[in-house]
């Protein structure tokens, strides 16, 4: 065999082992990369394949999983619906749930989701005391006022209330947690790096896509 042979030869080597490579990694596991709910759970809409992320602005998974989904959501998929859902599996996980409900509420959420992960974690701010959480909203330009009042309405106790049963329903214990279609569940643990986790979400919604 000669030179030129051997080359041609080596690159259909290498060819194949990278194709092996991406198919291998093209496969998610039942148990190890992905779990199916028990009690499956509706959806808001029938025509889209719904995706959930159960979140905690104290979570440092969630904060580094968090730019990934961002860009992912740039280009989301025209039959893919997405939501945020603040988890609360302990009683300090409320404040944070009443933070995203508020500024959700208030038509802000697009500006200070990313705002409130960085005061917690890149800042240390205690978004969990009220006064220092106020004093926080009223230097991003909020109407303190306006915040404190949504911050402490029935609206927002009843949506706190509706994570608390949704996080059981989901069967949630940890995040993030993502959800595809009220059936399939991944969570940063599971997926291992940040891109992993994106690269299972995509997965599982062509799991979802091709099962309807």
């Amino acid at each position: 065999m000669n030179y030129r042979q051997s080359l041609v030869v080596f690159f259909l080597l290498l060819s194949f082992g990278l194709i092996n490579s991406l198919s291998a990694r093209a496969d998610i596991v039942e148990g190890k990369d992905y779990t199916v709910l028990t009690n499956p759970q509706p959806t808001q809409d029938a025509n889209k394949i719904e995706v959930l992320e159960f979140f905690w602005y104290g979570c440092p998974h969630c904060y580094s999983l968090h730019p990934h989904l961002k860009t992912w959501l740039l280009n989301i998929p025209g039959d893919v619906s997405f939501r945020y859902v603040p988890a609360i599996l302990r009683p300090n996980w409320v404040a944070a749930a009443k933070i995203y409900y508020a500024i959700e509420a208030m038509g802000i959420a697009d500006v200070l989701h990313d705002k409130a992960y960085d005061a917690i974690h890149r800042d240390k701010i205690d978004l969990n005391n009220e006064s220092v959480l106020f004093d926080w909203i009223e230097k991003q330009g909020i109407d303190r006022k306006k915040f404190e009042t949504t911050y402490k309405s029935f609206g927002i106790q009843n949506q706190v209330a509706r994570s608390t049963q949704m996080t059981r329903q989901y069967q949630l214990n940890g995040v993030p947690a993502l959800v595809v279609n009220g059936k399939y569940l991944t969570s940063g643990r599971m997926g291992g790096t940040p891109q992993d986790t994106i690269k299972t979400l995509e997965l599982l919604i062509e799991k979802a896509r091709k099962e309807k």
